[in-house]
């Protein structure tokens, strides 16, 4: 069959390169529509696998103008001439535009949500609750949000989860001499409690929390304000920059606000080659967002680090209470005492353990490989169901 996957970004959502792979060792015909711009490293990955990339005639940004309807337009005209059998995309925007593009048209069209934040504004979820009937299948990539589309009216049927998942070959446990090297380039010695947060920083959405960060660095700050002020023997290593300008100028405000650059306890850098070297550094891992899919803790979780987790989302299917802790979203009390017991049990030396069965977790429920299989079999089905019906 031919799939044409649809993306908002050429940037990201790279998350989605396991099931093109797994679609293209079947035999099947693997069709990228990219908005046009510069070269993505979502775009770049797609051109070295020998993908075939469209630049899309619409730039996914829904205005009240008429270039609206004339990108729509141009991309309902890309989309036929690719022919698919299976309409395949993942971000909202792009299942606005998809839908739309598709209307009164016979192909199978699969819906994948890699998070719930668009579902929590109610006007979206509102208008959300119709527009979802024009897909035939969406994959929640989480339990958490199917179960949301399955509140607003969609059936069990359509509505499988599946997680995006995490490559357990390529996050894997450090080795002694991994483990030493990271924590040497963070200047942290043996006794020392790392403590990591992965995470773009996000600029506050307009209709969803207005003037709050989604991923919660503030609440993580300030909550380290409170555990570590007795604690010289403790470290914060955030690692991520602004995702784009506005996220840049809400990471300087943070900055500022609770004064990083004078906490010798806190380091905050914008990016490195590989994260990988940050959780072999870590002692546990922190994932404090307001609202969230699965996010870094599978990543932390594949690396044997166990997690301090709020209740956002799907961030609780990722713990259990012996490989991590699950605490209230925005409540730094709460988060401060969860830091306070991984500390003792660092001291303790029992914290390794929690990190073992994290992983032992993370291979049993979310290897990324299973769940790329699993994708591929969703979108076969939808095509044979199709075509059956069409018959």
């Amino acid at each position: 069959m031919r799939v044409a996957l649809v993306l908002k970004t050429d940037e990201g959502g790279r998350w989605t390169l396991p099931h093109v792979d797994e679609l293209r060792e079947r035999g099947h015909e693997v069709i990228a529509v990219l908005p046009p711009g510069s070269e993505g490293r979502l775009r770049k990955a797609l051109h070295d696998r020998g993908v075939d990339v469209v630049q899309s005639a619409f730039d996914f940004r829904f205005r009240p103008a008429p270039s609206t309807l004339t990108g729509l337009l141009g991309l309902r005209r890309q989309l036929r001439g690719i022919d698919p059998d299976v309409l395949h995309y993942h971000l909202y925007a792009s299942a606005l535009a998809c839908r739309l593009a598709a209307l009164g048209w016979n192909v199978a069209k699969v819906h994948m949500v890699p998070g719930p934040l668009f579902l929590e504004s109610p006007l979206i979820r509102s208008v959300e609750r119709f527009l979802c009937r024009l897909d035939d299948v969406v994959i929640g990539g989480s339990e958490h949000i199917a179960k949301l589309y399955r509140a607003i009216g969609l059936a069990p049927e359509r509505t499988p989860a599946i997680p995006y998942g995490v490559d357990v070959e390529d996050f894997t446990p450090p080795s002694p001499a991994y483990r030493t090297a990271s924590r040497d380039a963070l200047c942290a010695g043996d006794d020392t409690f790392v403590v990591c947060m992965v995470a773009y920083v996000y600029a506050p959405k307009r209709l969803i929390r207005p003037g709050r960060g989604v991923k919660g660095h503030d609440v993580l700050l300030a909550a380290w304000k409170k555990f570590a002020k007795d604690r010289p023997d403790a470290r914060l290593v955030l690692l991520g920059g602004g995702f784009d300008a506005a996220g840049a100028a809400h990471k300087r405000e943070l900055l500022d606000r609770f004064d990083v650059a004078a906490d010798h306890t806190i380091d905050w850098h914008d990016s490195v080659i590989d994260v990988r070297d940050c959780y072999a550094a870590a002692d546990l891992s922190v994932s404090p967002s307001l609202s969230e899919n699965h996010g870094a803790a599978v990543e932390a979780a594949a690396m044997g680090v166990p997690s301090v987790v709020s209740d956002a989302g799907a961030l609780p299917e990722v713990v259990d209470p012996a490989s991590g802790w699950v605490v209230p979203r925005d409540d730094p009390d709460a988060l401060a005492g969860a830091l306070r017991e991984a500390y003792a049990d660092f001291r303790a030396g029992t914290l390794r353990r929690r990190g073992e069965l994290a992983r032992e977790r993370a291979e049993r429920l979310f290897a990324q490989h299973r769940a790329a299989r699993a994708v591929a079999d969703v979108l076969e089905r939808a095509a044979r169901d199709r075509r059956a019906a069409a018959r």
